[in-house]
């Protein structure tokens, strides 16, 4: 063997890499067709009115999947949706990742289901990843790695989730905060919003603030133990539990930590950004967070009223909408935090000033 050859080989593939980027070329979304509005969650809770809820929350409706709708369906809405508007061929798609926490099946891997859904080429990739409220951000990385490492040239990228058939219908506060939705996103080797450095991070010590505990492996069957707390919210193991307190603490101890290593890993300052996208949790936490971080208001978008928490979807959802109103410009810092706890951070750069 040629050792000479060889390295050189490796120098010119390693000089390519170096040169590969990968950016978000196209976003759609879907909503379902239901609309909860604080005016009707006002008549089942009375002791609430409208106002209170839109002030303390920032959301005015939310979207509610339909009774038989799952992430799978919303999934493949998205996508449609996305391959129509940008005019996108579906020979074109080499790998779908589909991040939900609501699967249609424990087997087989939805983005199956989802690639014949939409007649997919059978010779794509298709994998499911399970993240809510940071899977957005990591969906991006694993998007870039799969294009940088040459296995991938245009990655459908979909987040889809159904948050409320896991929420007791007497759980005010939740219902209150999450909405159903779908994003699409391509994720291409060629475009104008290029993806930078990310920063991730884990840790599963707060995996019990923010849980379903039956339904899977651990506790397969349903404990039927609902009890109320002093403020007459139901607590159960069979629906979602969301600790208020320790998730506001978490994003509060976590995010200034992620927002500044991801500027360090992209070179960058905060006065270099020109928008910031965050998970949009609720009004309450991110205004909160604005406020510590230091940022200015005209900096900082916030896509909530019409829409609620969408888990894994806020981002892109607010990314869509900055893009109709001509703000995806320059450094744009996305920033994901949530359930495990896990969260992410990563740098856009837009090479534009136009819509998507």
């Amino acid at each position: 063997m040629d050792y000479r050859t060889l390295f050189s080989d490796r120098r010119w593939r390693n000089s390519l890499i170096n040169k590969m980027k990968a950016y978000i070329k196209a976003l759609s979304y879907y909503l379902p067709d239901t609309v909860l509005t604080n005016a009707k969650l006002v008549e089942e809770f009375p002791e609430w009115t409208v106002e209170k809820i839109a002030n303390k929350v920032g959301i005015k409706e939310r979207h509610i999947s339909g009774k038989n709708e799952t992430a799978v369906d919303m999934a493949v809405k998205a996508a449609e949706r996305l391959f129509e508007e940008n005019d996108i061929s579906k020979d074109s798609i080499d790998f779908i990742l589909f991040c939900t926490q609501s699967p249609d099946y424990f087997l087989p891997t939805s983005a199956c289901l989802i690639q014949d859904r939409l007649q997919l080429p059978t010779k794509i990739g298709a994998l499911d990843y399970n993240l809510g409220c940071s899977g957005y951000v990591y969906g991006l990385s694993l998007c870039k790695g799969l294009i940088l490492g040459g296995i991938a040239q245009n990655v459908l990228l979909i987040t889809s989730e159904t948050y409320t058939k896991h929420i007791h219908p007497r759980d005010k506060g939740n219902r209150t905060i999450f909405g159903d939705a779908a994003s699409a996103t391509l994720v291409s080797a060629e475009g104008k919003i290029e993806i930078g450095n990310f920063s991730l991070g884990t840790d599963g010590k707060g995996a019990e603030n923010l849980i379903i505990k039956t339904g899977a492996s651990r506790n397969p069957t349903k404990e039927n133990d609902l009890n109320y707390d002093e403020n007459g919210n139901p607590i159960s193991s069979d629906f979602l539990y969301m600790n208020g307190v320790e998730i506001f603490n978490f994003t509060l101890d976590t995010v200034p930590l992620l927002i500044n290593e991801t500027l360090f890993k992209n070179s960058l300052h905060k006065e270099n950004i020109d928008l910031f996208v965050f998970h949009q949790a609720n009004q309450y936490i991110i205004d909160f967070l604005r406020k510590k971080l230091k940022i200015e208001k005209d900096k900082f978008y916030i896509y909530l009223e019409k829409v609620g928490n969408t888990v894994s979807s806020t981002i892109p959802i607010a990314l869509y909408e900055a893009g109709k109103e001509g703000r995806l410009c320059g450094n744009i810092c996305l920033a994901g935090f949530g359930v495990g706890y896990s969260w992410g951070g990563v740098i856009l750069k837009c090479n534009f000033e136009k819509t998507l």
